[in-house]
């Protein structure tokens, strides 16, 4: 692998992760496109795949340090006194824990076996599509009236388990999150911050599991300077994403998203088609 190919690579994870748009469908397209070989060897992928989640994982704690910090303190004054009331900090904290368990158990579990049995290129592309409409579904009827502090205990449970059905490749973490909070109620930006302050502990139990495995197996040779390239490049196109999306979805609908979504799992599917895969 190429510095060349790590760099953008990292950018694609780091915007796909956040965006609601499949990171798992570009992460085929684009090593297609450009005609790499590295979609044919798995172990290589699986290598450069915690590089690819180390990045984003850094990216999406960096931009909301501040907020991780008092949710933390919220946290310690919740275990010290279980007392939620008047506290909104306490109140949140405890939210994206709960929100946090369904995706973690299940990955924890058969994070691993979904993946290879559900992984094949036309899943990940019919759901990539299907799962496009359902979001401009969402987003054109959702009330999107409720904002992040008006959130119910119901609302952290629905947004858990739909978090947790992302682990299937092409349905996209962010997107369903996002899909699930704007079809309870919720206004668009604060459907994105709730969907990107979850991901951090679920992305951060992912990479610890991985950093493990990789630790016992140790880089291939020549990885060293791709992987941290891909780390990096990674991080900072999803911090920008993260950023962008934000500052966009005050203002401006999903509806482009969830039409992209269409565009290119189509994209995909005549790839697969193509290859009989």
């Amino acid at each position: 692998m190429s510095l060349f190919q790590a760099i953008v690579l990292g950018i694609v994870q780091g915007v796909t992760e956040f965006a609601p748009v499949s990171s798992s469908g570009h992460l085929i397209l684009v090593p297609w496109l450009f005609g790499w070989s590295i979609l044919n060897n798995p172990s290589l992928n699986k290598t450069f795949d915690v590089a690819l989640h180390f990045g984003t994982f850094v990216g999406v704690v960096v931009y909301f340090r501040p907020r991780i910090v008092t949710l933390l303190a919220g946290l310690g004054r919740l275990l010290a006194r279980w007392k939620i009331e008047g506290d909104p900090e306490r109140k949140l904290a405890l939210m994206v824990i709960i929100s946090t368990i369904p995706g973690g158990a299940l990955g924890f579990k058969a994070g691993d076996v979904i993946e290879e049995r559900l992984g094949s290129a036309a899943l990940v592309a019919a759901l990539t599509v299907a799962f496009g409409v359902v979001l401009w579904a969402a987003d054109r009827w959702g009330r999107k009236v409720r904002a992040l502090r008006q959130y119910s205990w119901g609302d952290s449970v629905a947004i858990g388990l739909a978090q947790a059905a992302a682990l299937v490749p092409g349905v996209s973490r962010s997107g369903i999150t996002m899909t699930t909070a704007l079809g309870l109620g919720s206004e668009r930006e604060a459907a994105a911050y709730y969907s990107f302050l979850i991901s951090i502990p679920l992305i951060g139990g992912a990479v610890a599991d991985k950093l493990l495995k990789l630790a016992r197996s140790g880089l291939p040779p020549g990885m060293t300077a791709p992987f941290a390239a891909g780390t990096l490049a990674a991080a900072v196109s999803g911090y920008l994403c993260i950023r962008f999306l934000l500052r966009y979805l005050q203002r401006r609908s999903l509806a482009p998203f969830a039409w992209y979504r269409v565009v290119i799992g189509l994209a995909l599917l005549g790839w697969a088609l193509h290859r009989g895969a």
